[in-house]
């Protein structure tokens, strides 16, 4: 069995203490694993087509993604699928899938200019957000009409926000693994190793609920959200296609097993 992971650059891998132990899983299972980064190399376009058996898109940047698209261009099987990847990048698109499938988000905006959410600041705080980031680079809650101050040109519309919700406390964050779902409170923002794996979270039925719903709306198996509970009400704020399940217990495991998993059965057919 051939594995290709499409992963970030080693500087940004390297703090995936996660995906290390799960090549090192499969490589022990048997599997070939061939690591990709995509920013690390020269990709002859012409020549780069599927050779292993099955691919995993852990790097959801923009040359990551990249590579992943002609790959389901060519008939890989990729987890997570690459349209889904593309739309979960998207906070605009994400927005209006998590809407269809009646999961709670907040009231949601998008603009090209920030002066136009200037009324929406009259009904309370809003958090803007770029509408492709990752990792929570760029979020702000913005309370004053001086705070909403057109960005650099390296940051350009459109832009992204969401009425702001107090939190209750700590964020839940819910990790989908194949059809299990796990929790973790995590304090928002997280600036220490040991915040970001927070503490064990009770997964309710609700709870559960949400978690799976989403992936089905996506058609994902694997993936993440974050939660903000306000007033005793979810809302959904956040989806990560492939996220790095900090604080799940034996998550590398859980990983390793369903990728193998997958592999096994695309073998067998």
């Amino acid at each position: 069995m051939k594995i290709g992971m499409i992963m970030p650059s080693h500087s940004e891998a390297g703090k995936s203490l996660i995906m290390t132990e799960v090549v090192r899983l499969l490589t022990e299972y048997g599997a070939k694993v061939e690591t990709i980064c995509a920013e690390e190399q020269l990709n002859h376009l012409c020549q780069f087509r599927p050779v292993n058996d099955l691919y995993i898109l852990k790097d959801t940047g923009e040359m990551g993604l990249g590579l992943a698209g002609i790959l389901h261009a060519a008939g890989a099987v990729i987890i997570n699928p690459y349209p889904a990847s593309v739309i979960l990048r998207d906070k605009i698109a994400s927005t209006g899938v998590l809407k269809a499938a009646q999961l709670p988000v907040p009231e949601t905006y998008v603009t090209a200019e920030l002066r136009q959410l200037a009324p929406l600041l009259r009904d309370g705080p809003l958090v803007v957000k770029p509408y492709r980031g990752k990792d929570g680079e760029g979020v702000r809650v913005v309370r004053e009409e001086h705070e909403l101050v057109q960005p650099s040109a390296s940051r350009r519309p459109p832009f992204f926000a969401q009425r702001y919700r107090k939190p209750d406390g700590p964020d839940y964050k819910l990790y989908v693994i194949d059809g299990q779902v796990f929790g973790v409170l995590r304090k928002w923002p997280a600036e220490t190793y040991e915040e970001k794996l927070g503490a064990p979270l009770t997964v309710t039925p609700a709870l559960h609920d949400y978690a799976i719903r989403c992936a089905k709306a996506f058609g994902i198996k694997i993936c993440g959200l974050d939660v903000v509970l306000s007033k005793g009400d979810p809302y959904i704020v956040d989806v990560q296609s492939f996220p790095g399940f900090k604080g799940v217990p034996d998550a590398a495991l859980r990983l390793a097993d369903y990728i193998y998993h997958v592999g096994l059965q695309l073998a067998n057919k």
